[in-house]
């Protein structure tokens, strides 16, 4: 299509008019607006844009266009100006190519991700579980109040996740997020940390230094392991949750903060306090709300929509293609109790990508700690061809399950069979 320096269509083609739905006789001599193009090349007054002024062309433009009969289509074009022998404008010259049918599939891609993304997750947390649903739930109804929230999890569990998750679903969304992690420091440094200082307080004190509670100031600050808190520093919290003050070290000037608490825990508070290492009067202040991060042994359904999605980062990461994790490796990996949680299996998954040497993470590949707990017997080695053919047969060729009989990991057991030549 040509269109000269007033905006007046003056050549059509035959594939203009196939894509479009308009024949040149009704578009020749009309304003290029009759298309109702989207991203039209002139602006309101009919002039080339300034982009095409300052370069002479634009290329792989996206735009849309009102078909003669009424569809829409979806287009990229290349837009070029011509110019006359002193070098000034006459008009431009655009080429359309239709990518309706390319559009439309990156549409359906785009929903399917995000249904994807409404089904299995969550705010950073991913699972389709019962115990994940029930925990999002939980999230839900506490980021609607101001109260306090204590986030109870095994290491690895995702505590840091809810937090973040509780403070975006916020009112507080627009404040600061702020994290302190109580067990990092010792207890001056702590204090320091979390309240602040003046010049001179300590030493190594150079400067006047804010806390970690005045960044938060209208937003939410977030104390994992709180169970780790010295209980003098204990005292201290206390004091800030009840007055909404802090105090830098070494001035006594009262500094007002407004901010919602997060605390995290994997220890039973309930028994520091028994123990006498936690206060109670705290744990009353802090626990307004409970939620209970469910360990990943309670949601086994989880784990291969967990291990594929990281297997992707990982693989990326390691500028490696790994598609997929062999049906033996995968029933490892879900029946595996998992002790540190989302955190280990990552790991797994990291040590499986580098030694895998295909694109499928195969038994030889996983960590040779994936067994059951159940230890192997002194003279394992000795166990022989019948031995493991008897345990096969009791169980119906359930290597997992023979692998448990046999007192050995069902790593160790694939690897007999490889040597025996028993693998079928």
């Amino acid at each position: 299509m040509v269109i000269d320096n007033e905006g007046t269509i003056v050549l059509f083609n035959r594939a203009a008019e196939e894509i479009t739905g308009y024949r040149k006789e009704e578009i020749i001599g009309k304003k290029s607006s009759i298309l109702n193009c989207e991203a039209d090349s002139t602006d309101s007054s009919g002039r080339p844009d300034t982009q095409l002024e300052e370069f002479g062309a634009t290329y792989n433009r996206e735009c849309w266009i009102r078909s003669g009969d009424g569809r829409t289509v979806h287009l990229l074009k290349n837009v070029v100006t011509a110019r006359d022998d002193q070098g000034e404008i006459i008009g431009t010259v655009e080429s359309m190519t239709d990518i309706t049918s390319l559009y439309k599939k990156e549409m359906e891609l785009q929903g399917l991700k995000q249904e994807l993304r409404q089904e299995y997750w969550f705010m950073g947390l991913l699972g389709k579980s019962v115990p994940m649903q029930r925990l999002y739930e939980h999230i839900r109804n506490a980021a609607g109040s101001e109260a306090p929230v204590l986030i109870y999890g095994e290491s690895g569990a995702g505590k840091n996740l809810v937090a973040h998750a509780l403070h975006k679903l916020s009112r507080r969304k627009e404040g600061p997020f702020v994290q302190m992690n109580c067990a990092a420091l010792n207890e001056q440094l702590l204090e320091s940390e979390l309240f602040g200082h003046k010049k001179g307080a300590f030493t190594g004190a150079v400067s006047d230094r804010i806390g970690r509670f005045e960044a938060a100031h209208d937003g939410s600050i977030f104390l994992d392991e709180i169970g780790d808190m010295p209980m003098s520093m204990q005292v201290k919290l206390l004091r800030v949750l009840e007055e909404k003050v802090v105090e830098h070290v070494g001035d006594h000037k009262p500094i007002p903060v407004n901010i919602r608490l997060i605390s995290a825990t994997n220890k039973d508070l309930n028994s520091l306090i028994q123990s006498g290492k936690f206060r109670e009067d705290l744990l009353y202040r802090i626990n307004s709300i409970l939620i209970k991060v469910p360990p990943l042994r309670d949601r086994s359904d989880d784990i291969p929509l967990i291990a594929f999605h990281y297997l992707k980062k990982i693989s990326s990461v390691n500028n490696k293609e790994i598609r997929s994790i062999s049906p033996p490796a995968m029933e490892i990996l879900i029946n595996f109790p998992w002790p540190g949680n989302v955190r280990r299996l990552i790991n797994a998954l990291e040590h499986s990508a580098v030694t895998c040497k295909t694109d499928t993470i195969e038994v030889a590949d996983l960590p040779d700690y994936l067994t059951y707990e159940k230890k192997a017997e002194p003279g394992d080695g000795r166990i022989g061809t019948e031995k493991i053919r008897a345990a096969l047969a009791l169980h119906k060729g359930n290597k997992t399950l023979a692998a448990k009989d046999l007192g050995i990991s069902r790593v160790t057991l694939w690897k007999k069979l490889k040597t025996l030549g028993m693998e079928q």
